[in-house]
């Protein structure tokens, strides 16, 4: 299993709330660029799609709540305990380099 960095989960983290922010523009031009002329059926795909926008970004919000949360205690723990923090740093420095120079 491959453990991954604090700055790399960070990435992936922010490369998805782009992602999602996109799918939502793209999703609110479709719904504009389709507002006119529909038939029921056309309209009733338009709600749900409109449904599954709404989702995204709630989701979409809470998914950033939740990280900018986790950041700001990450950041007070540390300011709390940086002796503390240093000791675990090292110590997981020292276990990863430990595992790479048995490879």
């Amino acid at each position: 299993m491959q453990t991954r960095s604090s700055e790399e989960i960070e990435e992936s983290t922010e490369r998805l709330l782009q992602d999602l922010n996109v799918v939502v523009h793209d999703g609110e031009e479709l719904l504009k660029a389709t507002a006119e002329n529909l038939n029921d059926r056309a309209q009733a795909a338009r709600e749900k799609l409109a449904e599954a926008l709404e989702v995204a970004k709630d989701t979409r919000q809470k998914l950033q709540d939740q990280v900018v949360a986790g950041a700001q205690a990450t950041n007070q723990f540390i300011r709390d305990n940086p002796y503390r923090s240093l000791g675990v740093a090292f110590g997981v420095g020292m276990v990863i380099g430990v595992f790479i120079n048995r490879r």
